[in-house]
């Protein structure tokens, strides 16, 4: 999933010498036959009237609508796709892995433009059904699936993942920080390690504790016990990769007044000033973008990469955090993404290329 080799040594990540993927509701949920009653997008300003209106389905990853994250904000670029592009869209939510194959099969045999499933847990699923209908369209977000009917819309999540990793690295006062994921999986690795190497850039004295993953992406109460752990071993700033489980790091932090860093959504408001930033991932971008694509004539399969150049990745505004932060450090983060972007920092994405910095 990474295209760059990191072979820099460590000392090149030293700040002296750069300034260098899950609803707070009840899940909706979807029987294996049939996908949820469809929600139909309105046409758009921007839409011909004389022209069919493309009809869009999505599939959700487990978590559903209302996890503030990453699911939201793929359905933000249905919405979005719903006023610029007057699309129609039906959307169903995934309670069980085993109900990705059949919701993926119902909107394929309704005949949709493109069926749009979200998160890598669904990739042997839509690995089988693309073959099954070579004629309809698919896109995955985060997954791989090599197919000629199949987009795979990837990020560059440890690029976003370092900005808010050297935030951390400039903001702790303890000089210890922590890690919270959800599936122990190469894709949440990816903000792991370039949120430390991030971290140790700002400050190479600083301790990224060992992270906790919790094997889920739904369970709230979970997540918030791993981050009571973190922060009772020093911590005083907590990133979380943990989709709607990661609302309980935010819930811990505001407990104890401390740090939380959001993902995927700008999750700033959900503890306003216990949220130190987010690292925002635009899900809803690829989505919007892929169907404008679609309609442009323009659909193409394989990969198609966001990235910082592309503001694909990157951080929140710092709504409720600016004025707690000194405005050096921001020019410094300025700087650092300005080399992430030249090619000048190479972010670790693995832990190999985490560990070829410090030699």
């Amino acid at each position: 999933m990474r295209n760059n080799t990191v072979v820099r040594s460590w000392a090149t990540w030293a700040l002296s010498s750069v300034l260098v993927v899950a609803s707070l509701g009840l899940l909706a949920g979807c029987n294996n036959d049939t996908p949820a009653p469809a929600t139909t997008g309105t046409t758009g300003s921007t839409a011909n009237p004389d022209e069919k209106p493309l009809k869009i389905g999505i599939v959700f990853d487990r978590g559903g609508l209302g996890d503030k994250s990453f699911n939201d904000s793929a359905w933000r670029g249905i919405q979005r796709a719903e006023k610029e592009l007057g699309i129609t869209s039906q959307k169903v939510e995934s309670k069980e892995e085993k109900d990705y194959e059949a919701n993926l099969t119902a909107f394929a045999d309704e005949g949709l433009d493109l069926v749009i499933a979200v998160g890598l847990n669904q990739e042997k699923a839509l690995q089988k059904v693309a073959a099954n209908y070579p004629d309809v369209k698919f896109a995955i977000v985060d997954g791989t699936v090599n197919a000629p009917n199949v987009r795979m819309l990837k990020f560059k999540e440890e690029e976003g993942s370092f900005l808010v990793g050297f935030l951390a690295g400039k903001m702790t006062k303890t000089g210890k920080v922590g890690f919270v994921g959800g599936m122990e999986l190469d894709l949440i690795k990816k903000f792991q390690y370039g949120y430390t190497a991030g971290v140790k850039t700002a400050n190479p004295n600083a301790e990224v504790l060992p992270a906790k993953y919790i094997g889920n992406w739904d369970n709230i109460d979970q997540a918030k016990v791993a981050s009571n752990v973190l922060f009772d071993g020093g911590a005083d700033i907590i990133y979380h990769a943990a989709g709607r489980a990661g609302l309980g790091v935010i819930r811990a932090a505001k407990e104890r007044n401390l740090f939380a860093i959001g993902v995927d959504s700008d999750q700033d408001g959900e503890a306003e000033g216990n949220v130190l930033t987010s690292m925002i991932k635009r899900v809803d971008e690829a989505v919007f973008a892929t169907i404008s694509d679609l309609k442009a004539g323009n659909f193409a399969s394989g990969e198609k990469w966001y990235d910082l150049a592309q503001n694909g990745v990157g951080i929140s505004d710092l709504t409720f955090t600016k004025d707690k932060i000194d405005p050096k450090f921001l020019t410094e983060l300025d700087e650092i993404k300005k080399k992430i972007v030249s090619g000048d920092i190479q972010v670790p994405a693995t832990e190999a290329e985490y560990n070829s910095l410090k030699k």
